[in-house]
């Protein structure tokens, strides 16, 4: 799976840690949608730390598509309530 962080760049994430990955993404969804704004940022920033850590940059002239496209780290409350919605941004 090749994930977009927003204005950071493309990573490469293993089959293996999709599992994971969605889990962040629940618990985002499921923050935003308690009005947790605080949980909100910390499943977030941890779904953003996965990705950078476990996942593999790819060459900014890499021309493969991104299967998912994450907001900017810096994604306001507000803003979350727009993009994490339903099932969240990475599909199951």
């Amino acid at each position: 799976m090749i994930v977009r962080i927003s204005g950071e760049g493309q990573f490469q994430l293993a089959d293996t840690v999709r599992e994971r990955v969605n889990e962040l993404d629940n618990a985002a969804v499921a923050a935003v949608d308690a009005g947790d704004e605080a949980g909100f940022h910390t499943s977030f920033d941890q779904l953003l730390a996965m990705i950078r850590t476990d996942g593999e940059r790819l060459p900014a002239d890499d021309l493969h598509p991104s299967d998912v496209i994450l907001p900017p780290a810096d994604l306001s409350f507000a803003e979350a309530g727009e993009e994490f919605t339903g099932e969240g941004l990475i599909p199951d």
